[in-house]
């Protein structure tokens, strides 16, 4: 945005943004509110701001477990089990799992074959790792472009921050990647979804999915979550039960 465009959507004068961005002017905690607010600035980056500033953090990261997350828990619990039989995840901003439903743990099970780990799994890493997931995605050419533009697109922000891009580089740096993926094409003409598809010894289903973010959001958690539910891309993944 222009100073002038920043100014009028924020109802201040253009010769304070000015001083403001070249530093004569010290803006007020309030005044920092009201620019991030304008800018759609994500509330982790409005906390940076804020200490910036000079200021002290006003948005807090609450784990998901603790009690203020109660009833945001409540709903992804709900949301999890009323979406079965088809899998759905909850995951972080970086692709971490967070929760899963009993068909999405009994999928990833049967093909990563219940192998056990010590870390939060990463769907990032796993969909790109050739011990992971992506032996089994037949259609992995179309899968593993999509997903990087979709990490570049879903980023809180419009940007990725810097453990999303060390996380984007470390997948792109695996064997088998295309170098032109490191290069995101946004002009392509998109297909209206792109489902995946796995296929491990005689079964395969294909699924597409839908992505909720949390509504009016007011802690850095809540806003950065993201619930995932897989609906079947054909006759025969509708008709298949995880158990």
């Amino acid at each position: 945005m222009s100073q002038l465009a920043l100014a009028v959507e924020a109802g201040v004068t253009p010769r304070h943004v000015s001083f403001v961005e070249s530093g004569r002017a010290t803006p007020s905690r309030e005044m920092v509110l009201v620019l991030a607010r304008t800018l759609d600035v994500p509330l982790r980056e409005r906390n940076q701001m804020l200490l910036a500033a000079g200021y002290a953090p006003i948005y807090p990261e609450t784990g998901i477990a603790e009690p203020a997350m109660s009833q945001v828990r409540a709903a992804l619990d709900r949301v999890l089990r009323h979406h079965e039989p088809f899998p759905a995840v909850v995951m972080d901003r970086h692709w971490n799992l967070m929760l899963t439903n009993t068909p999405a743990a009994s999928m990833f099970g049967w093909l990563l074959g219940n192998t056990p780990s010590t870390s939060p799994a990463n769907v990032l890493r796993l969909m790109f790792d050739p011990g992971g997931l992506r032996p089994y995605v037949t259609n992995w050419e179309q899968v593993g472009q999509a997903l990087i533009q979709r990490v570049h697109r879903e980023a809180v922000g419009g940007v990725p921050d810097d453990q999303t891009a060390a996380l984007l580089n470390e997948v792109l740096a695996m064997p088998g990647i295309p170098a032109h993926w490191r290069t995101p094409d946004f002009t392509a003409t998109p297909t209206p979804v792109v489902p995946v598809q796995f296929r491990k010894s005689r079964l395969g289903v294909s699924y597409f999915s839908m992505v909720t973010t949390i509504g009016t959001p007011q802690d850095v958690t809540a806003q950065e979550i993201r619930l995932e539910s897989f609906f079947p891309a054909d006759e025969a993944t509708e008709r298949h039960r995880w158990t």
